[in-house]
């Protein structure tokens, strides 16, 4: 009796591990869906399990330097509209401390925002795992609410180049008024 024990205690425990990999990679197939980069999928898995111990979330320290360059527009970029907003203007009243206050701003950016990606992550699968059954149509629908925008590299790169113009014509303006 007690070998067929050990049978079935072997043939459960195969069965869990078969369905926790499943789990893993259904986990992954998702990540990857809502990252929409495949050469990215894999630095998101690991930051996003940093973020989740146990069942347990926990904001964590992940340093990213689109992040930290990009501030908002990262988030922007991530579709990740209220957390792109609220840094959007934390970096504006950061902007009254000189130099310090827009640093500051920058380095929690590229620590933190990835976090906020992870959060959005969270809220679609789990709206979309509570919508839909089949997983090849939770996986494709998490592709098209996920993944990124475009186009807000090239708004960055505008909004860059604006203020780059701005600080040059006030040092032309500068330097003239003194001559």
């Amino acid at each position: 009796m007690e070998a067929t024990q050990t049978t079935q205690e072997v043939a459960e425990q195969q069965a869990t591990t078969t369905r926790e990999m499943s789990e893993q990679e259904y986990e992954n197939a998702m990540i990857e869906a809502f990252i929409n980069k495949p050469e990215k999928t894999l630095w998101y898995q690991l930051a996003f399990s940093k973020f989740n111990i146990n069942g347990i979330d926990s904001m964590k320290w992940v340093w990213s330097w689109w992040a930290f360059f990009g501030t908002w527009a990262f988030l922007l970029y991530r579709k990740q509209y209220i957390p792109a907003v609220v840094l959007f203007f934390i970096g504006l009243f950061a902007g009254v401390i000189p130099f310090i206050g827009g640093l500051l701003v920058t380095v929690l950016a590229g620590g933190f925002s990835t976090y906020f990606i992870y959060k959005g992550y969270k809220h679609k699968k789990a709206e979309i795992e509570a919508n839909i059954d089949d997983i090849d149509t939770r996986i494709e629908t998490m592709r098209q609410v996920g993944g990124y925008n475009q186009w807000v590299i090239w708004v960055y790169v505008i909004f860059v180049g604006l203020i780059l113009f701005y600080i040059f014509a006030m040092m032309l303006s500068t330097i003239a008024s003194m001559n």
